[in-house]
């Protein structure tokens, strides 16, 4: 029987609701064992090991993205197939590590062959689970739970509202590390250089024209050799300075147009007179999403690029912005 609208919609949001109580339950639950966990990888980060993720099934999803989320906040992370495991791959374990094993259950039978293995190796445990009274949990260091009150699915077999909470309880430990551990927007850049992210995240001096793509001259220097400087760069704007190198304004194609309608000797008179004074302005260590904003705000389309004191370096031209995929 086919389903109507108003059963498909209901359905959804029953779901949803079900995987929220699911998340609710679990922030409010957290306790001492989500505490000690944490502060045992923060001793883990200073020892500089590293984390282990195990699981299977849904559970080895989870684990693998929660290692990717790890080792992107700059917490060395890697994935272990449980059954690999047992067959080579426990030579990535070394003393000092920790593993984090996932089990909704808590007791996956993979998952369990594991624990005197891992212990051997002086490899610390951490229970993932939602039932503190299983076997994972009884022989596990420490234990991060979270709570399902009930599966959405409903058969109450495929893990649903169990591997929400699971997911959720997982980012909640990294955001909590990726404060403690210190990491700058910077740090983070690094981790992602490709993609939407490493595109909003780089920084101005990556992809700002310097050197002789964008001169700086002189503010005294003539309309004429401004345009000529402007035009050997194929540059639409140039920076101009005062004796000190401090910078006074910026020279655009579009102040070229006005000056000359003031009078035919214009390309004579020094480019102070036709200048703009006071232009914005970025930072060469901003993120290049800074100065998309600045683009945005201003309706401009040439960016001066100064140094931590303030003189000019380069440039950033409103054209280059769709190369970095942020436009």
């Amino acid at each position: 029987m086919p389903l109507t609208p108003t059963t498909i919609l209901s359905r959804a949001r029953a779901c949803i609701r079900t995987e929220g109580e699911a998340l609710a339950a679990t922030a409010k639950d957290l306790g001492k064992e989500f505490v000690q966990t944490t502060q045992a990888i923060e001793v883990l980060m200073a020892a500089e090991g590293k984390i282990i993720f195990s699981g299977v099934g849904k559970s080895a999803h989870i684990a693998q993205k929660l290692a990717g989320t790890f080792n992107s906040i700059g917490i060395t992370s890697i994935f272990l197939d449980a059954t690999q495991a047992l067959h080579g791959d426990l030579g990535l374990c070394n003393e000092g590590d920790l593993a984090i094993l996932l089990s909704n259950s808590g007791q996956t039978e993979e998952v369990l062959k594991l624990l005197p293995l891992l212990k051997r190796a002086n490899v610390k445990l951490v229970a993932f689970t939602s039932h503190p009274d299983s076997d994972l949990a009884a022989t596990a260091d420490y234990q991060l739970l979270y709570r399902v009150p009930r599966e959405a699915c409903p058969l109450a077999l495929a893990p649903t509202a169990s591997t929400t909470a699971a997911m959720a309880l997982g980012d909640a430990l990294a955001m909590v590390l990726l404060k403690s551990s210190g990491l700058t927007r910077d740090d983070f850049a690094r981790n992602h250089p490709g993609g939407n992210i490493g595109a909003l995240l780089v920084t101005v001096s990556d992809f700002m024209r310097s050197g002789n793509a964008a001169p700086i001259l002189r503010d005294t220097t003539s309309t004429q050799d401004t345009i000529l400087a402007m035009t050997k760069a194929k540059c639409g704007c140039i920076a101009l300075v005062d004796a000190r190198g401090k910078l006074t304004g910026i020279f655009t194609d579009g102040d070229f147009r006005r000056s000359a309608l003031s009078g035919q000797d214009f390309l004579q008179q020094s480019v102070a007179t036709f200048m703009t004074r006071k232009p914005k302005t970025i930072r060469e260590d901003a993120l290049g999403v800074d100065a998309l904003r600045l683009f945005e705000t201003h309706k401009i389309d040439d960016l001066i690029v100064v140094n931590t004191k303030g003189k000019p370096v380069g440039i950033v031209d409103g054209q280059d912005l769709p190369k970095l995929k942020i436009v």
